[in-house]
């Protein structure tokens, strides 16, 4: 009799580039075979949920599987497709676990794209796309969202706001408490929005007066006490979901 493949947490969920549609043979890639065959102990006629970021959720059913090969064929829709809200998370990267925690738990909470950027008090040189690609899809997948946020090459924060789209607000997390909070600077925005956080140490003073006096920029503070980069990132993005996004039955987005 098949059964869906259950996890702690949940039920098996695999991210995956193929169309999804009604019959559809879909090839897991090799880390993923490896999972159901030898992790999760998958056998024919057992059931795992498949998304791609387009075609909405399917059930589908191992229709082969052999000793390095799975092969998935889709059964039926089980959730249409759905967009979490329009927010970026620009942030400066930080040292290897904290940035792999950091993209995770953006990913849960919603973001669509993040943003590396290097700011002048940032002391991570170099960034591991491909890493924080892998860890975007395990949150996804995790999390029960439909897409996998887009991850950008690292870029100079100079270069980042010289490209940046206009129509899209800019939430910059200054330090200083000179700001409006950001649940009250976010409340009835419905537009385009993204959270820029800095380093540990912060940005310096050669970077918040230009940031201040660019129009798409609102400066915003996130309380009184000192926060880790990390902390800063993960508490704007609950903030922003619970004023403007789809933590409140009130949020509204476009999909």
């Amino acid at each position: 009799m098949a059964e869906e493949l259950k996890e702690a947490g949940g039920k098996v969920r695999l991210y995956v580039t193929a169309p999804l549609a009604a019959g559809a043979a879909v090839a897991p890639d090799e880390g993923q075979t490896h999972y159901l065959l030898h992790v999760m102990r998958a056998k024919a006629g057992d059931r795992v949920a498949l998304f791609n970021g387009r075609d909405g959720q399917w059930l589908a059913e191992i229709a082969q599987a052999a000793k390095r090969a799975v092969i998935l064929r889709c059964l039926t829709q089980s959730a249409p497709q759905a967009e979490v809200p329009d927010l970026w998370l620009a942030f400066a990267p930080i040292k290897k676990t904290p940035s792999d925690y950091l993209v995770q738990k953006a990913a849960e909470l919603g973001v669509r794209a993040l943003l590396p950027v290097f700011t002048r008090r940032t002391i991570v040189s170099r960034v591991n796309i491909e890493r924080m690609g892998a860890n975007a899809i395990e949150a996804a997948e995790q999390s029960g969202r439909l897409s996998v946020p887009r991850v950008a090459a690292a870029v100079p924060l100079e270069r980042l706001l010289a490209d940046w789209p206009r129509e899209r607000r800019l939430y910059f997390c200054d330090e200083s408490l000179d700001a409006a909070p950001l649940a009250e600077a976010a409340r009835g925005h419905g537009g385009p929005a993204a959270i820029l956080t800095g380093p540990e140490g912060g940005f310096d003073p050669g970077e918040r007066a230009p940031l201040r006096a660019l129009s798409f920029v609102v400066p915003v503070t996130l309380g009184p006490r000192i926060l880790r980069a990390d902390t800063a990132a993960l508490a704007a993005l609950a903030i922003w979901q619970s004023v403007a996004g789809d933590f409140s039955q009130q949020g509204k987005f476009e999909p």
